[in-house]
């Protein structure tokens, strides 16, 4: 018989709290977040999964710290679906400073010149902002998350080193003035994906003759999806546990937009395989693909001269899932 030594705990040891390991699950579906300020995308995703104890889970673009808003999380089976929202035109609301320029383009840097701004006319600013509405081109800011050799660009820009970058065609669809008080105007702005809001609050600024600088930014809309259900991780949390779940979305959310076609059940098995299938619809770019049931979300598809072509497939258990939720 062997003997089996257990040795005592020191003081140390048995002074440190334990640490309860959290049980998983596995949960597909969207969360609207209403990011809070100074927490990174990526902090609140950390967060959130942990109060739903997810398997699975990602976010759809990163939002500053220093923005607040809207932030769809994706879990399990939706994060099929992420890169939709990744690519879908995005909404803000940006509040600048004019006659304030910073290192940063935002209210984090440090301050290089200040000037009087209480003269200029209103009509003067809604002049400005429009000259920026359609397909302009953007210079990436140095302190931005873009990625230079691996790293980020505001990385090098820590460090006091310029690093050469390429311009982007981004789109403004429209800037609308929506309030102005004491040198700071609030614009609602809608944009393609990529675009700087920093560099179009500089360049406003530039435009004016005064300088501006990023004071606040809320994002309220990313594709079809808005603030409207969206909860706070302090909501979430004072939320009794079984009730967390109840807040998912169906992952076809993010593909609110695409038309929708309903396949007959033995259709449907045959395309949640990968076949092709034809289909009496007309061309389609994408298309939300669901059963019989009525809420029976299968993935999403396009349709090329009447054949129907799987994009992105859930499976038959992520399906079952979503009909038991």
């Amino acid at each position: 018989m062997t003997d089996v030594a257990i040795a005592a705990a020191t003081p140390a040891e048995a002074a440190r709290p334990l640490r309860v390991r959290v049980q998983r699950r596995a949960l597909h579906g969207v969360l609207l977040l209403d990011k809070p300020l100074g927490l990174s995308s990526n902090d609140a995703l950390q967060k959130a999964k942990w109060l739903l104890r997810a398997e699975k889970a990602g976010h759809t673009g990163t939002l500053d710290p220093l923005a607040t808003g809207l932030l769809p999380l994706c879990f399990g089976a939706a994060t099929k679906f992420s890169q939709l929202s990744l690519d879908a035109d995005k909404r803000y609301l940006a509040t600048l400073a004019l006659g304030i320029r910073t290192t940063t383009g935002d209210a984090e840097g440090e301050v290089l010149e200040r000037r009087d701004v209480e003269n200029i006319p209103a009509e003067r600013i809604a002049a400005a902002c429009a000259a920026f509405v359609g397909e302009i081109d953007q210079m990436p800011p140095m302190h931005s998350a873009l990625k230079h050799e691996g790293k980020a660009l505001y990385e090098y820009a820590r460090q006091g080193i310029e690093v050469e970058r390429k311009s982007r065609r981004v789109t403004i669809h429209a800037i609308d003035i929506v309030a102005m008080h004491a040198g700071t105007v609030t614009l609602d702005v809608r944009c393609t994906k990529g675009t700087y809001i920093r560099t179009l609050a500089e360049d406003i600024g530039a435009a004016l003759g005064c300088g501006a600088s990023l004071a606040a930014l809320r994002r309220t809309g990313s594709g079809g999806l808005t603030l409207d259900g969206s909860i706070t991780l302090t909501a979430l949390e004072a939320l009794p546990e079984g009730q967390r779940a109840s807040l998912l979305m169906s992952p076809d959310r993010l593909l609110a937009e695409a038309p929708e076609l309903r396949l007959p059940a033995a259709e449907a098995a045959r395309f949640l395989s990968g076949l092709r299938r034809r289909v009496d619809a007309p061309d389609a770019e994408r298309v939300r693909v669901y059963g019989p049931e009525t809420r029976a979300f299968l993935g999403s598809a396009h349709i090329i001269s009447g054949e129907l072509i799987a994009d992105r497939l859930l499976t038959p258990p992520e399906v079952q899932a979503l009909l038991s939720a």
